[in-house]
């Protein structure tokens, strides 16, 4: 099981651009297989999604600003018995960085995480690998709870406050 290792820059309404803060709409779809020729290494991802997206089970979805094709981030997911597991969540290369274009891309995915989980009727529960140096940091921003070792999950009121700042209507 891969461990997971992206940082939560900010947790927006949305995604918002660098340097001027200005928000974007974003909407999160599956990934097309068509598409897997966008988020190659040698484009600047830095997972091989091709593998990822013959993994039985995992579905993958990809974060664009409404309107535009361009790639903000990817994630892999899989419903499992009672919540959701998180395999992957990957920013574009153009996040990355001081330099990057757009804040918020993690966190809009992991809330789409936790919303699928509700959509389920996991009740928001999402579980992921985490890697030991960003395991308090995943505590901090996303609230989420250390199960055992490297092993974390979200869920209850931190599964709800992501959602609610990704999806403002989701509990209406």
């Amino acid at each position: 099981m891969a461990k997971q290792h992206f940082f939560i820059d900010k947790i927006t309404n949305s995604i918002e651009q660098s340097g001027t803060g200005k928000s974007f709409e974003t909407e999160v779809t599956p990934l097309k297989n068509e598409e897997l020729k966008l988020v190659l290494k040698k484009n600047g991802w830095r997972f091989n999604w091709k593998t990822e997206y013959k993994y039985y089970g995992r579905s993958l979805y990809k974060l664009n600003i409404i309107g535009q094709t361009d790639i903000q981030g990817l994630i892999s997911l899989q419903l499992l018995e009672n919540y959701v597991e998180m395999h992957l969540i990957e920013t574009a290369p153009h996040n990355y960085g001081h330099a990057k274009l757009y804040l918020g891309v993690p966190a809009n995915l992991v809330a789409f995480a936790c919303k699928t989980s509700y959509d389920c009727g996991f009740e928001g529960f999402v579980a992921f690998t985490a890697k030991t140096r960003l395991i308090q940091h995943y505590m901090d921003t996303l609230g989420a709870e250390l199960i055992f070792r490297d092993r974390m999950s979200i869920s209850g009121n931190s599964a709800k406050k992501l959602v609610s700042s990704y999806y403002k209507n989701h509990f209406k």
